[in-house]
């Protein structure tokens, strides 16, 4: 993946004319270039590189970085600092901790005043290594504007509530769902993060806080928010609580602040699902090859809720044959993880076909794969204070879930895990809709099997300026499918959602389902 260039300080002449260039940044920025003494002219050439060691902006002093994402050699140049703040801000004296942030700054010379800011995923994804694969996402934005990276409190550099179970490595948790021994990893993980953190205070509201205190502590520049999935949460608390800090919002793949997390995401995959497989039943080819994919799913999984058992397949990355439980509570996880993407969902008809044939190495195998980069991009402990704190207690089992894909398995996982973790306090108005007149722009994928299109719909009804744009074929995140980097751009240079052609949107449609594994129909 490419990584973008930060501007530098170019001194290819005199060091007057240096000097020159730094004092333009500083009327035009508000902001310093910290450089290191004029070397002889003769070494100047060599030194052009190192020149620019620090970046001033508001209070806070920036060192140049390179951002990056566990388990992916990829790279992105960014300016870096640490933001100290109060872990309990109602007690003086309480721990303070770290908070990691970064800058991807602006190509321009003189960018615009105001700063556009990722608000990261998950609950548990850090911005700053969500960067690398996002940053594509942000070329045209970055074109007039800064962006502002900051690890929410409880990930990536930022206090990260994480524990050794953590990893890769332990995949094996998701295959079966027993409450007692959820609550006995999860006390595991808590004895080890309580020796730096007291979870409690690691939720939206209180990281709403931090970003307004990192806001002023820059100069107090107006944002533009650009929240993905969990991280439109946090917009949308963020934009409650500092409205006159907001010029703008994006909210991708969102979820209303009415929605308690977890509620009907049983409903929400099984409808995806549907949608999926009509695809495969609308083209002869593959209906004739793989018949109804929905008919055989409920199959499988009603056979392994009568006899789940361990399965052997080659892992992917190692190449070694292992052995893996197969149940039900398996099976809807990895279907689950499949049907984010369309490039994944178009390959579940046929993994499904093989798996209830009795080949589940295409199907496992992809879980392994998908399984290792969550792994690294989440962190568990922090998700747990939010869901704990935010949504938990809201939470009642459904009975017309109980025969879906899904059923009641996440919202009892979700409870056994925060019978142990500590619950943190919810504003009283925290799930109320949002009301807001400022420009905002929702984006939703037709085939979204976590966020759908009608929770971007509750969302633009309490809404006075407000556009809901809705992606057909596609899934979770979009940010940087199709033309949506440049309407990204567009958007956040002039922020007038009525006014916005989105039309090049419509070229956008569903990835057709592979009949075997050279592709799909011709």
């Amino acid at each position: 993946m490419q990584t973008r260039t930060v501007v530098r300080i170019a001194i290819a002449v005199a060091v007057l004319g240096a000097m020159a260039y730094q004092y333009l940044r500083v009327g035009d920025r508000g902001e310093a270039e910290q450089s290191p003494a004029p070397a002889a002219a003769a070494a100047q050439s060599k030194a052009v590189p190192d020149v620019v060691r620090t970046w001033r902006r508001g209070s806070l002093i920036f060192h140049s970085c390179e951002l990056g994402r566990p388990g992916s050699g990829a790279r992105a140049e960014a300016w870096c600092t640490t933001f100290e703040v109060p872990e309990n801000r109602d007690d003086p004296h309480s721990r303070r901790i770290g908070l990691k942030l970064a800058i991807a700054r602006s190509d321009a010379q003189a960018p615009a005043p105001d700063v556009a800011v990722l608000l990261a995923g998950g609950p548990g994804e850090a911005a700053t290594e969500s960067w690398v694969a996002e940053a594509p996402a942000f070329d045209e934005v970055r074109k007039h504007h800064d962006v502002l990276l900051l690890d929410q409190r409880g990930t990536g550099g930022s206090n990260p509530l994480s524990c050794k179970g953590d990893t890769a490595d332990s995949e094996d948790d998701s295959t079966t769902l027993n409450p007692d021994q959820m609550r006995k990893a999860v006390a595991v993980c808590l004895d080890e993060v309580k020796q730096k953190a007291d979870p409690r205070y690691y939720t939206t509201t209180i990281a709403t806080q931090d970003l307004e205190d990192v806001r002023k502590a820059l100069g107090a520049p107006m944002l533009d928010l650009v929240g993905v999935s969990y991280g439109t949460r946090m917009a949308q608390q963020y934009l409650m609580h500092y409205p006159n800090s907001v010029r703008s919002v994006v909210l991708d793949s969102a979820a209303p602040n009415q929605v308690v997390l977890g509620e009907d995401f049983a409903a929400n995959l099984d409808d995806a699902l549907k949608k999926d497989f009509a695809g495969c039943l609308a083209v002869p080819a593959c209906k004739q090859r793989l018949g109804d994919s929905m008919q055989t799913l409920y199959q499988l999984r009603d056979a392994l809720r009568a006899n789940p058992h361990t399965v052997s397949f080659r892992d992917p990355q190692t190449f070694q044959t292992v052995e893996r439980p197969l149940t039900e509570f398996s099976l809807a996880s990895v279907v689950r993880m499949f049907a984010y993407q369309p490039e994944t969902a178009a390959l579940l008809p046929l993994t499904i076909n093989e798996a209830a044939h009795g080949d589940v190495g295409p199907l496992l195998g992809q879980s392994k794969l998908l399984n290792s980069d969550l792994a690294g991009d989440m962190n568990n402990g922090m998700s747990m204070s939010v869901i704990c704190s935010e949504d938990a207690d809201l939470l009642q089992p459904r009975p017309q879930d109980q025969n879906t894909m899904l059923g009641n398995h996440l919202i009892d996982a979700i409870k056994a895990q925060c019978d142990v973790w500590p619950h943190g306090t919810r504003p009283a108005n925290f799930h109320e809709p949002l009301k807001s007149d400022k420009p905002i722009l929702i984006l939703a994928g037709e085939l979204d099997p976590v966020t759908p299109p009608r929770y971007g719909e509750q969302i633009l009804a309490g809404l006075g300026n407000g556009r809901l744009l809705v992606f057909k074929g596609q899934g979770h995140s979009l940010l940087g499918r199709g033309c949506m980097p440049k309407l990204l751009g567009t958007f956040i240079d002039k922020p007038d959602p009525t006014q916005l052609d989105a039309k090049c949107l419509d070229k956008l449609g569903p990835t057709p389902a592979f009949i075997d594994f050279n592709g799909a129909s011709p």
